[in-house]
Parts: C-alpha cells; sequence; structure tokens
C-alpha cells in the first residue's frame, strides 16, 4: 500500500509534515489505545510507512519504484523502527527526538557551587567588613589545564559507540523489533576514551585545593544573608567554569545590644532612687566594638552617647534614639531603643529603712492601698463596673 497514502500526506510533504502526520495516526491506532485486529494491523501499516518515509534512502528508492516493504509483507521483519520513534509519536520528543538520541555528554560541563558560613560579630554586620577566608573546592588542574590527558597525548574515539555516546538495545516484542538507546557502558557517554589521563587529576580536569579569598560583608547583613562570590565555587569536569560561591552569614549574640530587624534593643538597670530623682548615663555605642577591635578606618566614630533619664521614670519606660541603630542595605539607618528597668534594693540596713519610712510618711505611703487602674478591663474591672451598675 503506498506509505503517502498511510499516512494521508501529498508526495512533497517535508520531514516535519510527515512525523506529524505519523504522530496523530500513531496515537490513534496504538493498541494500547485502541485494542483490537484491525487497530493493531493499522498500527503496523502506519509504522511501516513511517520507517519508509522518515529514512531519506528508503524514501528515494520507493520514490523511483521500489518495493518500500521488501515483499516481505509482515511488520515484524525487518521494521526495526526506534523505540524513541513510538515515544515522540506520544509524547512529543521527550524520549529522544526522531530516533537519533541525545548524542554524547560533554566532558567540559559547568561547576557546583559551594557554600561556606561566616561568623561575624553585631558590630561587623552592622557597619561592614572584610574577612579573608579559606575555602577547599576543585580548582582548575594545572599540569593538564582541564584537558584531562597526559602530556601529548589526546582523547580518542570510543570503539563500542563510535563517538555517539550511545549505544542501541534491540528487543523483539509483539510491536516488532524495539530498540532502545542507552550511554555507552565504555566511555560513559562521552563518545571518547582518554587513553593516558593525566597523573595529576586522573582524567577529571580538576583537583582540590585550598585558597585563600578575600571576601567584603557589606554593612547591614544579618544572619542567613548570603554573600555571592561568581565564578569563586567548584571548578567543573573538564576544566569548565567554576560555580558560585556563597558565603552565609551568622551573627554572634552580643551582650548589650539585642537587633530586632535594623533596630537596635538595651536594657539599662537603675537604682530606685535615680529613677525618681533623674539621671544623666554614658552608654556605649554599637561602634565602640569596632574601635576596641582594632577595626580599619574607625577614626572619628562616636563610641559613647548621654542618655537622660527624667525624673520619676518608671521601669520598663523606652527611650527612642533615632538613627543609632543598624545601616540598612538599602540605605537609612535604624533606631536604638533603651528600656530603663527600675531596681528595688532587697537589703536594706538600718538607717537606710528609717530613711525610706521617713520618706514615706512625708509622701503619705506608709500604707499603701495598691489602688486598682481606672478603666481597667481585666476581672476586678468588671467586678467594679458590676457593682457600679455598668
Amino acid at each position: 500500500m503506498d506509505p503517502y497514502e498511510l499516512l494521508g500526506i501529498d508526495r512533497d510533504a517535508d520531514d516535519a509534515t510527515i512525523k506529524k502526520a505519523y504522530r496523530k495516526l500513531a496515537r490513534q491506532y496504538h493498541p494500547d489505545v485502541n485494542p483490537g485486529p484491525e487497530a493493531e494491523e493499522k498500527f503496523k501499516e502506519i509504522s511501516h510507512a513511517y520507517e519508509v518515509l522518515s529514512d531519506p534512502q528508503k524514501r528515494a528508492a520507493y520514490d523511483r519504484g521500489g518495493d518500500p516493504f521488501g515483499g516481505a509483507g509482515g511488520f515484524g521483519q525487518g521494521a526495526g523502527f526506534s523505540f524513541t520513534d513510538i515515544m515522540d509519536a506520544f509524547f512529543g520528543g521527550a524520549a529522544g527526538g526522531t530516533g537519533a538520541g541525545r548524542g554524547p555528554r560533554p566532558r567540559v560541563r559547568r561547576g557546583q557551587d559551594a557554600l561556606i558560613r561566616l561568623d561575624i560579630d553585631l558590630a561587623e554586620a552592622a557597619f561592614g567588613v572584610t574577612r579573608e577566608l579559606k575555602v577547599d573546592t576543585a580548582v582548575l588542574c594545572t599540569l593538564c589545564q582541564g584537558e584531562g590527558t597526559a602530556s601529548g597525548t589526546h582523547p580518542v574515539p570510543c570503539e563500542t559507540c563510535h563517538g555517539a555516546g550511545e549505544v542501541a538495545q534491540v528487543q523483539r516484542s509483539f510491536l516488532g523489533e524495539v530498540r532502545t538507546l542507552r550511554p555507552c557502558a565504555a566511555c560513559r557517554g562521552f563518545g571518547s576514551i582518554i587513553p593516558d589521563p593525566c597523573r595529576e587529576c586522573s582524567g577529571d580536569g580538576r583537583v582540590r585545593s585550598r585558597r585563600t579569598l578575600t571576601v567584603k560583608i557589606p554593612a547591614g547583613v544579618d544572619t542567613g544573608t548570603r554573600v555571592q562570590l561568581a565564578e569563586q565555587g567548584e571548578v567543573g569536569p573538564g576544566g569548565g567554569p567554576a560555580g558560585d560561591l556563597y558565603v552565609e552569614i551568622h551573627v554572634a549574640k552580643h551582650p548589650t545590644f539585642v537587633r530586632h530587624g535594623n533596630d537596635l534593643h538595651c536594657t539599662v538597670t537603675l537604682p530606685m532612687t535615680a529613677a525618681a530623682l533623674g539621671t544623666t548615663l554614658t552608654l556605649p555605642t554599637l561602634e565602640a566594638d569596632l574601635v576596641a577591635g582594632e577595626t580599619p578606618d574607625t577614626e572619628g566614630l562616636e563610641t559613647s552617647f548621654d542618655l537622660e533619664v527624667k525624673p520619676g521614670t518608671q521601669s520598663g519606660q523606652d527611650t527612642v534614639l533615632k538613627a543609632r541603630g543598624v545601616p540598612g542595605l538599602r540605605g537609612g539607618r535604624g533606631d536604638l531603643v533603651v528600656t530603663v528597668a527600675v531596681e528595688t534594693p532587697t537589703r536594706l540596713d538600718d538607717a537606710q529603712q528609717d530613711l525610706l519610712r521617713q520618706l514615706a510618711e512625708l509622701r503619705g505611703e506608709d500604707t499603701p492601698t495598691g489602688n486598682l487602674k481606672q478603666g481597667g478591663h481585666g476581672f476586678f474591672g468588671k467586678l467594679r463596673d458590676a457593682f457600679n451598675g455598668h
């Protein structure tokens, strides 16, 4: 039967049209989709037709008047179409395109990214720092310059797959001869073999080495921030381009300041007398850590500031100092929030107790009542409202 007529195409149809027609009919008549002897026979015929018309030599022979089926008349005899052709018909090339396979895989490939953790202080995270890191990664083999071969030698084509990187495995089934392609075991899919590998890298084109890198940490980073160093990761197989190196920041806890976003929080403890009378405190800034650590370019940094505590300051009261927090990665700077904790003395001698009693008498606080806060909505507030008829 005419293969053009079987596929429903013109005699001058191009390869794309032939392939499209075969896909459509293969989906329609495949035995798994359309069981039955008639559909199976039809599927065999269109598979024969596609085998002839997809092969330039067989198509040319048929156009000259040859027999496309070789007189055998049977699908299983000499069909030999690729299993990837069937998969291509159903999945649009997911199994290997037109049956030509993927070809040899390249020896030269990009390297993997690398990750290293860096511990820094809060001040370094806030204002930035430059550090030297020792990293252990794959680097280019200097003996073979990534070629993987000994001096004066080169890779040779694989005799098993003849440079294709794949070998065909043919099996017989009710569909006929089904051909599948697998990576060549002899050359591991490269299509070539290195007969005399480099003695330094054993043919990989790279070796492991420890090296020192300088990394600049920008101001405003926090725990979890990653700084990217382009092309400083693992060199790829065959001396391929290096991946990137990511430096993940971990900020150590500070003895005084706690960071919340770009704001800094600290707590200062005052005696109750200082909170009642008021005072002025001199407190260190975060910049003081840079000066103490002998960080370069610290000249002119403000290492302390005065905090005015107003008379009658209550425990838990906050004082917000604008723009004394952590600089932001995109500019600006957070605030410093100072919380006052008023300390009540736990041990008083007789004289101190007498003085406090005198103060309590003068203030009328010698018999305190523990007044409830007006307008409360807790249990006692609700109880009071009930008695008052609210």
